[in-house]
């Protein structure tokens, strides 16, 4: 995932400078139809029901890098997948053909923190069943 110039700030200034970045009290998964950049939101889907869907921050939400599901992170790949299925609400409006998916730190507005695309982009369409990442559907990699 790339992480967006918001979080690359704040983690700089985080670790190597002082100053303290609190944990988002929510990760929230969006949708995109238009891909985000490091510096921008890009296009999120919008009505038809959508809703961003949180996701954590909690150890029963992702999996540490080593795959466990409890205890500090002591893997050497980065990477933490989703423990829970994240569903989103069934469109009652076509959404568009989603590309992209990025965390944000809240459930509207907030600050996107990193962004990827999807390896399959999907078009959702009213009355399609709600548009959902299964179990580890979702991984997170930083390195």
């Amino acid at each position: 995932m790339d992480l967006t110039d918001f979080l690359e700030n704040a983690l700089i200034d985080h670790l190597l400078r002082g100053i303290a970045y609190p944990m988002p009290t929510g990760i929230y998964v969006a949708l995109f139809t238009g891909p985000p950049s490091d510096a921008g939101p890009g296009t999120e889907v919008v009505g038809g029901s959508y809703a961003r869907v949180q996701a954590g921050p909690s150890q029963s939400a992702w999996t540490s890098t080593q795959g466990s599901t409890s205890g500090p992170s002591t893997g050497t790949g980065g990477m933490s997948t989703n423990i829970v299925a994240i569903t989103f609400p069934a469109p009652t409006a076509d959404w568009g053909t989603v590309t992209h998916f990025g965390l944000f730190d809240a459930p509207t507005g907030g600050n996107l923190l990193m962004q990827t695309a999807l390896a399959q982009p999907r078009s959702v369409l009213a009355g399609d069943p709600a548009p959902r990442f299964p179990v580890s559907g979702l991984s997170v990699t930083l390195d």
